[in-house]
């Protein structure tokens, strides 16, 4: 859901408060979303009504032993459509490559394909939309590198998340890693919007406890960092204020008990929301800070972020104190005493990641202080760093690093 920039100003403030957030959903949105439990049975009908006589299904091998491969084959089975009418590729990698990319695309070209499923996390889904550039509009993925490179029309695309994450099936993004450098690029078109999206919450509850917390803070570091961004608008902003709300409630329930469906369900939902923020918004630091850990150590990608985002919230709050304090509002919290808005919400976040039990400084997961100027240098020169609503450079990026060692004392 891809706005032009000035769509947020052409709703007024009360029209725009009138409208709930699934009416808001639509605004401008090619993305149909089907949500609750059981919705992933609809698969097959919504492939049906986007005119998918052969369908190319992009998951991995995890999906696969978790059942959800078979049972995703089933439902489209009882919808008419036969093995030979549907092809898989369920190897994609965490933070997929070029080369997965690649791998999967020879097996769409083979199959004829003329719909794509996206069934798993964002890797599967930022695959799938790999895919679905180079199928129609040839070249590399290097090529699409940027916005709006993509000159011919795209395949349909379903994007059913089995994680409550990334938010990509609310994108037209995909972040694809070179293969060589593990250095991401992110490849937007509109025409990549997924055009259904299935929102199960019963397909989240087979994620090991570790994926709950590591997506689950990701999806936060979303609403949070969209909330503030520098491209931050009336849209983005709603979406981000009821994400955060959604995740702020459903992360405690979700770690506490993994077969909440109602936290499942609003976490997820939540994601989604989050990821249309970023749509209509932008990340910020934390995810400029954690892309260059991914690529050096192989990091997931939300232990990266829950490293990263407290500092980050620390270091805006002279910039956004404001917003902080009114995204503290929304969840029914205050400051105490003379603390800055950023510090409370910082904490909040600190709470959250110690309950998730993910890690809380660089030294535990084997990360020395003498490789900080090349990953600050990095992620300088990270697309997401150049929207933080405090201007970062490589030094300050550092200073940041540097937060996250146990040996800092000035953080």
């Amino acid at each position: 859901m891809q706005l032009p920039p000035e769509a947020a100003d052409s709703l007024a403030e009360d029209e725009l408060a009138a409208l709930a957030v699934e009416e808001l959903l639509q605004v401008g949105s090619p993305t149909r979303i089907e949500v609750g439990p059981g919705a992933v049975r609809h698969l097959g009908e919504c492939a049906r009504e986007l005119g998918g006589e052969r369908l190319f299904l992009v998951t991995d091998t995890g999906l696969r032993k978790a059942g959800h491969e078979g049972r995703v084959r089933k439902f489209l089975e009882d919808s008419g459509f036969t093995d030979d009418s549907v092809a898989v590729f369920d190897d994609v990698t965490p933070n997929p490559t070029t080369e997965d990319v690649d791998r999967a695309l020879d097996v769409a070209h083979a199959h004829r394909a003329d719909l794509i499923i996206g069934l798993g996390g964002g890797s599967s889904m930022d695959c799938a939309k790999g895919v679905n550039f180079l199928l129609t509009n040839g070249g590399r993925i290097e090529d699409y590198w940027g916005v709006g490179k993509a000159e011919k029309p795209m395949l349909p695309m379903i994007a059913v998340p089995t994680t409550a994450g990334t938010g990509s099936e609310a994108q037209s993004f995909a972040l694809i890693a070179d293969s060589s450098t593990h250095m991401k690029m992110a490849c937007g078109d509109k025409k990549a919007a997924c055009r259904v999206a299935i929102l199960d919450p019963e397909l989240t509850l087979t994620m090991p406890t570790a994926v709950t917390a590591a997506t689950g803070i990701d999806a936060i570091s979303h609403a949070l960092e969209t909330a503030v961004t520098t491209r931050r608008n009336q849209i983005s902003g709603r979406f981000s204020f009821e994400a955060w709300s959604r995740l702020a409630a459903g992360f405690p329930r979700v770690i506490e008990d993994p077969s909440d469906i109602e936290g499942r369900q609003a976490m997820l939902y939540g994601a989604h929301l989050a990821g249309a923020a970023i749509e209509n918004s932008m990340l910020g630091a934390t995810h400029a800070l954690a892309n260059p850990l991914s690529a050096h150590y192989g990091m997931t990608h939300g232990v990266a972020i829950g490293l990263m985002l407290p500092h980050v919230i620390r270091f805006n709050q002279e910039a956004v104190g404001e917003i902080y304090s009114e995204l503290l509002s929304e969840v029914g919290i205050t400051e105490e005493g003379g603390e800055g808005a950023g510090d409370a919400l910082a904490r909040m976040v600190e709470r959250m990641r110690a309950a998730a039990g993910l890690p809380s400084t660089l030294a535990e997961c084997d990360i020395e202080d003498d490789i900080l100027d090349q990953l600050a240098n990095e992620a300088a020169e990270q697309w997401t760093g150049k929207f933080n609503p405090r201007p970062v450079t490589a030094a300050t990026l550092r200073d940041l690093y540097l937060c996250a060692s146990p040996r800092s004392k000035s953080c």
